[in-house]
């Protein structure tokens, strides 16, 4: 046998591309005593889980900027302590402030308000609820300080998604039971956002998935075509078309035989990358996240212009003021009778003297009337 064959080469074939060198990643995997578990785990962050549900779901960039919007108000807004009394004058109930309890500027002594609200409210965003652990209490009993029990580390045997009917009295955090009257529970008034529209999430995540692999594709779309040579099999052509993927990807050249014709497609670059779909889906994740579809840039249509206290207006009233409530009344239940706390919304809600425009649907009540001449004049 010599150097070179003879034997005559009747099939469609590709020029054989060496194999890729492939690393094993390593494997890890969060490691749990037998002897440790429930109260005695918290603190310990390595054990905490967010949730792989949850995880996912914020890989939608426009579920991730729903819930920043929502989250970044907590992070500034103060909440204050106030009872009522009934004006005889007025003939109603009057709002009176109280002096209040050191909690109210930091729930938990590990970690500022700032942080920890907004991730209270992420739990009532993506799961319908939250937990916090008492941590110390006052001479009264009442709460004296808290700290936030992630839901993916929590498990409740007697209430389980995607609908919750009350608070959980069988608590597990981490794999031991944990006592309820330690827990305060804080529940959304609308369900959690994973459970709502799984088929929704799973339909973005496909889609970022389609644009991924466009977008990083070495070639335009295009047809592989046999024009001669022995018949391949279905099985062949598909070796045939993964082969010459790999070809071109590591290779600006990759060479066919006189049996194979490539032809690319039209395929624009905004069709490539799916942009129509994109936009549609992610109208369809605001209307899933409660958020103006404006906030997160979507165009839908006309628009007119206004200032952004209208729009943090919106954000408020349409999104976050359920779950900023339900917070609330949730940490007011853990003050005596009579008194509660709320959020202080004025420095948020309030116009300022110089506002920023930005974009809005128009209504018809926004759509610009033409001037007459009793206008002009």
């Amino acid at each position: 046998m010599g150097l070179f064959s003879t034997n005559k080469v009747n099939k469609a074939q590709i020029s054989p591309q060496p194999e890729p060198t492939v690393q094993a990643a390593a494997v890890g995997g969060a490691y749990y005593s037998s002897q440790v578990a429930g109260p005695n785990l918290i603190g310990d962050w390595w054990s905490y889980q967010a949730g792989v549900m949850r995880n996912r779901a914020m890989s939608v960039a426009a579920i991730s900027r729903s819930r920043d919007l929502m989250a970044s108000p907590l992070a500034s807004m103060k909440l204050k302590m106030c009872t009522e009394i009934w004006n005889e004058e007025e003939g109603e109930m009057e709002e009176v402030p109280l002096a209040p309890r050191s909690w109210l500027r930091q729930l938990d002594p590990e970690m500022p308000n700032n942080f920890l609200f907004p991730w209270i409210f992420d739990d009532l965003f993506m799961f319908g609820r939250c937990f916090l652990y008492i941590t110390s209490r006052t001479k009264d009993g009442y709460m004296a300080s808290a700290t936030r029990l992630p839901q993916g580390s929590i498990t409740t045997p007697d209430a389980n998604p995607p609908v919750w009917f009350g608070k959980s009295k069988e608590i597990f955090f981490n794999g031991g039971a944990i006592d309820p009257k330690d827990v305060v529970q804080i529940y959304s008034p609308t369900q959690g956002m994973i459970y709502m529209s799984e088929q929704t999430i799973a339909t973005s995540l496909k889609l970022e998935e389609a644009r991924y692999r466009n977008s990083s594709s070495a070639i335009p779309a295009g047809v592989l075509k046999q024009t001669g040579g022995e018949p391949l099999s279905a099985t062949e052509l598909a070796a045939l078309a993964e082969a010459f993927n790999q070809a071109r990807a590591t290779n600006q050249t990759a060479a066919l035989n006189e049996f194979l014709t490539y032809t690319e497609t039209n395929a624009t670059p905004d069709k490539m990358l799916l942009i129509d779909a994109a936009e549609y889906q992610s109208r369809e994740i605001a209307n899933l996240c409660n958020v103006p579809p404006y906030l997160l840039g979507i165009s839908t249509g006309s628009y007119a212009y206004t200032n952004s206290q209208g729009a943090k207006s919106d954000l408020w009233t349409f999104g976050l003021s359920m779950y900023a409530e339900a917070i609330v009344a949730a940490l007011s239940q853990q003050l005596p009778r009579g008194t509660y706390v709320k959020w202080d919304t004025a420095d948020f809600l309030e116009t300022e003297k110089e506002d920023y425009a930005v974009m809005q649907p128009m209504t018809e009540e926004t759509e610009p009337q033409e001037n007459t001449q009793e206008d002009l004049a």
